[in-house]
């Protein structure tokens, strides 16, 4: 991350040096009378390059994967996997919002669990009180409320986590500075085993690992750690959030440099508009990514980035047990039913993960499924997931929709940008308003499988027909498309 971070600000300082001799000092007026400041020119090479870092930071850095397998720890393992999860951000970005949130959400309840069961104190088996909750699981109006309101509160979580990221950035120096001067954290404090938002995120990526005989035996689950505690099966793991922190390949300030790049790429956007200077449908997809990026930072601000190894945690071998294994306490692992989709399971299979299905095993032996739909949210969550969804959803077509009334080459890329935009934007809420309609009239599986082949084929091949459009109309641009407002091109970006 830190190679990453010198390679941006020697980009940065190359694109300054090449933009300061093209300035041009005349004052122009727009035709609102609203009078413009100096304007300098841009060269294609700009408008790619800048595009292609801020598309590059919302699909790979933006993403934070869940640890892998100790079996594919190899070079060759980790690239495929980070591949394969940019191909499906470029494809699907509104998957990876979705992933993101549901995560978050999973998180809270995790958080809630575990402060509620008293961690790191947790009492044993034969201290805890019986008591039967049932939850209705229905859904009542007064849900649809609340997870209005819990939606939007995320979204203003969203817009205030750019403004704390940009504070992080331009206030590391001070708190440099502040740590040569203070003294360092008392023992106490470093043993703070206090269960975290940054620890439920851990467990769900896979971060604590069952070891039986010196053998990693199985990723464990939020709910197998107080099972296994609470049996004595295992002692309570010692992670305090400063040693989750050091794990992580990511902080504060790499994740607010990247957030700094995707702000000032929306802001000269804005600022294009407002003096009316041509816009390239490159830079209005890059723009979509950019939107969504937001939410999924906010939503994984407190996961660990890039982790590879979990934390062992041992299984507890005494001449009362001995003869016990793990599965006699937390079960055994989900047999995958996915086969019964046929080819269409490769594809499915993320959305069958995030969405909890149950042929779909919640924790494979060694690594937590990508898509880990394993915590099963409330009813309040389940719409909030939805409904996010679907905003993503309408909110990435809805800019695509922007550039309908921009300068094409020809009419027919005009025509089949519109088509793709009306795809992407319907095709999701289509699926969604099907499901329960394909199950209260009992569809069999083949049709149900035809008809999403059908949309995914469709949604894929309107994302495949933006992306290219978005280069080769790049071919022909007006003027305008040339011309920058000079103080942006001042600002810190890549």
């Amino acid at each position: 991350m830190r190679s990453v971070i010198l390679f941006c600000l020697f980009l940065y300082l190359v694109a300054v040096t090449q933009a300061a001799p093209t300035t041009n000092a005349t004052n122009t007026t727009t035709n609102d009378s609203l009078k413009a400041p100096s304007f300098t020119t841009r060269t294609l090479w700009t408008i790619i390059s800048s595009s292609i870092l801020t598309l590059f930071a919302c699909i790979y850095s933006a993403i934070h994967p869940n640890i892998p397998s100790p079996k594919h720890r190899e070079y060759p393992s980790i690239l495929w996997r980070q591949l394969g999860m940019m191909i499906m951000a470029l494809i699907a970005p509104e998957l990876i919002v979705a992933w993101a949130m549901r995560q978050y959400l999973s998180a809270d309840q995790v958080t809630n669990q575990f402060k509620d069961s008293r961690y790191p104190n947790v009492p044993p088996e034969s201290e805890l009180k019986e008591s039967v909750s049932e939850t209705e699981n229905r859904f009542l109006p007064r849900d649809i409320l609340l997870a209005f309101g819990r939606l939007f509160v995320l979204l203003a979580k969203s817009v205030l986590f750019v403004i704390v990221s940009l504070c992080h950035v331009l206030c590391a120096p001070v708190r440099w500075v502040a740590r040569w001067i203070k003294p360092g954290k008392s023992e106490s404090d470093w043993e703070d085993y206090t269960w975290t938002q940054k620890h439920s995120f851990f467990v769900l990526m896979g971060g604590f690992m069952l070891y039986k005989d010196r053998e990693p035996s199985r990723t464990l689950q939020p709910t197998h750690i107080l099972i296994l505690i609470r049996q004595r099966c295992i002692d309570v793991p010692t992670l305090t959030a400063d040693r989750i922190d050091d794990k992580s390949k990511g902080n504060a300030i790499s994740k607010g440099v990247v957030v700094l790049q995707v702000a000032w790429f929306v802001m000269q956007l804005i600022t294009r508009a407002i003096y009316h200077l041509e816009i390239t449908q490159l830079e209005v997809g890059t723009l979509a990514f950019a939107v969504l990026n937001f939410l999924t930072y906010a939503a994984w601000w407190d996961k660990p980035l890039n982790v590879q190894c979990p934390h062992p945690v041992r299984w507890k071998s005494t001449d009362l047990n001995s003869t016990v294994i793990p599965e006699d306490h937390i079960g055994k692992i989900e047999q995958d039913k996915t086969h019964q989709f046929k080819i269409l399971a490769p594809v499915l299979r993320p959305i069958l993960e995030l969405i909890g299905f149950p042929g779909i095993p919640t924790s494979r032996e060694l690594q937590v499924p990508t898509f880990d739909g394993s915590i099963k949210l409330g009813n309040v969550d389940r719409i909030v997931l939805v409904l996010a969804g679907l905003l993503m959803a309408t909110i990435f077509g809805g800019i695509h929709g922007m550039a309908w009334f921009f300068a094409f080459p020809t009419h027919q890329e005009r025509v089949l940008w519109c088509m793709s935009v009306v795809a992407i934007t319907g095709t999701p809420w289509f699926a969604l308003l099907t499901a329960p309609l394909l199950a209260a009239l009992d569809t069999p599986l083949l049709i149900f499988i035809l008809l999403y082949a059908l949309c995914i084929m469709l949604y894929i091949t309107a994302r495949a027909v933006l992306l290219v459009l978005m280069f080769t109309t790049l071919r022909d641009l007006p003027p305008d498309a040339y011309r920058a407002v000079l103080w942006t091109s001042l600002v810190p970006h890549l």
